[in-house]
């Protein structure tokens, strides 16, 4: 009978058995599931004591063999999630509750959907992961982008309520280069595309680096530019100056680093990871200012990649509507949540309802506005 096992971080499982299960094949679907991934995390301090998120691995074994696992964490806040709760723990706490500590079967700081459950045994972990909350008196557990497959076969199961949400993909309509992608577009639009890249472009040189290109020096620059749009945007940044040596380290096959600079500076960048058929945008920074250079690294330059290697889609990270104009449309994102208290489950279960309708007409209203042309029976 198989065994189930809560570990204590990435390094009670090796990398070979759990990657069997996460990437089988030359490249994985995505690579934020992978050992490599998870483990610079913890190795890095990013995760593990202090940081909120402490790493505990659920995993299926049969035989000694490992056959199923799935990343647990148990969180102490909400932070680094982008499948937002906020205003679910503090309803919950102002009732007199504690949402606090909960778990998460999630890719730490990571907006990338892919599979949650690896290998084999998915509704053993999932049943596992509930009794754990349960029996530890935990308020809930979230699966959060999870692939959509998974989001249909679980919801409803074990109580699991269903959440979707949406960010702004890019889709290869088997374009053969980016001047074939603008011929899809609205002329206004397609004007507007090429007026922003060549505004960028005068003012800086820009490089794709991937593998063994990636320099060490050039991980220097890049914590620059991570560190300003952290400070920014959420304060302290997430990821340690460590997790990008043990990128380097391990995984440099798996990233694309775009970097801008000027008079042989680097001064802005752009981190992507790559999967099998989808180009992650995971990070961006700056320590100049240069209008449409944020576009051109972040959008165009990652499309550009994408069409030149035969990936199939470019999910460009969290929120932004302003992406719609680039090309990126709205996509519904799934994730699935236990909720312990009765009473509390019902009303979460009453607003992703209510969410899930207003996402759903949200997205047909933003792809009607797209920057594709029209196509008329004149066409």
């Amino acid at each position: 009978m198989p065994d189930l096992t809560l570990a204590n971080g990435m390094s009670d499982v090796t990398p070979q058995e759990w990657d069997a299960l996460s990437s089988p094949g030359p490249r994985p679907i995505d690579p934020f599931t992978t050992h490599r991934f998870l483990h610079a995390l913890d190795a890095s301090h990013s995760t593990g004591k202090g940081t909120g998120w402490q790493t505990r691995p659920l995993v299926l074994r049969e035989g000694g063999t490992l056959i199923g696992a799935t990343p647990l964490y148990v969180k102490s806040h909400s932070q680094g999630e982008y499948i937002f709760d906020h205003a679910w723990a503090q309803a919950f706490e102002r009732a007199g509750g504690r949402y606090y500590p909960k778990l998460q079967i999630a890719v730490p700081f990571t907006p990338a959907t892919g599979p949650r459950f690896l290998g084999q045994g998915r509704e053993a972990l999932l049943a596992g992961a509930i009794d754990i909350a349960a029996q530890n008196g935990l308020s809930s557990l979230h699966i959060t982008f999870c692939a959509a497959d998974e989001a249909a076969a679980l919801a409803g199961q074990h109580g699991l309520l269903h959440r979707v949400t949406q960010q702004f993909h890019w889709l290869n309509d088997g374009y053969a280069s980016f001047d074939d992608f603008l011929a899809n577009l609205s002329s206004r639009k397609r004007k507007n595309i090429r007026k922003e890249r060549e505004t960028a472009q005068s003012a800086v040189s820009i490089q794709c680096l991937t593998g063994d290109a990636i320099l060490p020096a050039h991980w220097d620059a890049f914590w620059q530019f991570y560190q300003d749009t952290g400070n920014r945007k959420w304060g302290t940044p997430y990821l340690t100056r460590a997790a990008f040596a043990a990128f380097h380290d391990t995984m440099r096959d798996d990233i694309l680093l775009i970097l801008a600079f000027r008079d042989g500076r680097p001064v802005a960048g752009a981190l992507n990871f790559i999967g099998r058929d989808t180009l992650f945008g995971r990070y961006w920074g700056c320590v100049e200012d240069h209008p449409c250079l944020h576009f051109e690294l972040c959008y165009y330059r990652a499309i550009d990649w994408a069409i030149a290697n035969g990936l199939q889609r470019v999910e460009a990270g969290a929120q932004g509507e302003h992406k719609l104009a680039r090309g990126y449309l709205p996509t519904q994102v799934h994730s699935l949540h236990w909720i312990a208290d009765p009473g509390f489950r019902r009303a979460v279960a009453q607003y992703l309802d209510q969410e899930r309708a207003a996402v759903t007409e949200e997205i047909e209203v933003l792809t009607a506005y797209g920057p594709f042309r029209r196509v008329t029976t004149e066409d």
